[in-house]
């Protein structure tokens, strides 16, 4: 019997892909309409764009930015674009929705940088386990991105994988 240690994950030729390398790098913040609005329940219009324009919004420089309402109240759409107008030179980028919007759409946006032909006849592992938050909707998109291509598709680690999606052999003629 031979003593000699063979790593078979290594030998396998599966393409571990990490989606922390895809994370969003810029801090984010989220801005809250409800601050601006009368008694956290109406807007004033006038009012809305003396606070608008007395905002310090260069606190927001370099940061991606959600623009949310957290009351229960009905804002006007234009309120939306006028918060987003003012964000623009200073946000690196900003969208409608909670943080957890915001983060699906950073994800879908970086994950644009990647192209399926890198990956065309390969099996790849995405993994599982990971020091930062990624969200569902960054493995659904991957799995959008990647299945075309890909031989074989699997969640988890190279030594422990969950089959996801595996390429039909074409028929034997």
């Amino acid at each position: 019997m031979s003593d000699t240690i063979v790593n078979r994950v290594a030998q396998s030729g599966i393409v571990t892909l990490n989606l922390e390398d895809y994370y969003p790098t810029a801090p984010v913040a989220v801005f809250d309409i409800k601050e601006f609005l009368f008694r956290g329940l109406i807007l004033r219009e006038k009012e809305f764009r003396e606070m608008v324009k007395a905002h310090d919004w260069a606190q927001f420089t370099g940061k991606n930015v959600a623009i949310t309402c957290s009351a229960d109240a009905i804002v006007p759409l234009w309120a939306y674009m006028v918060v987003a107008s003012n964000l623009q030179p200073y946000a690196a980028y900003y969208a409608f929705g909670t943080e957890e919007t915001l983060q699906t759409l950073l994800f879908a946006q970086n994950l644009t940088r990647l192209n399926p032909e890198d990956y065309r006849n390969k099996r790849v592992v995405i993994k599982g386990c990971g020091d930062k938050p990624i969200p569902a909707s960054a493995y659904v998109e991957i799995t959008r991105l990647l299945k075309p291509a890909v031989k074989s598709l699997m969640y988890g680690e190279p030594c422990s994988t969950v089959p996801v999606y595996k390429q039909k052999e074409p028929d034997a003629l």
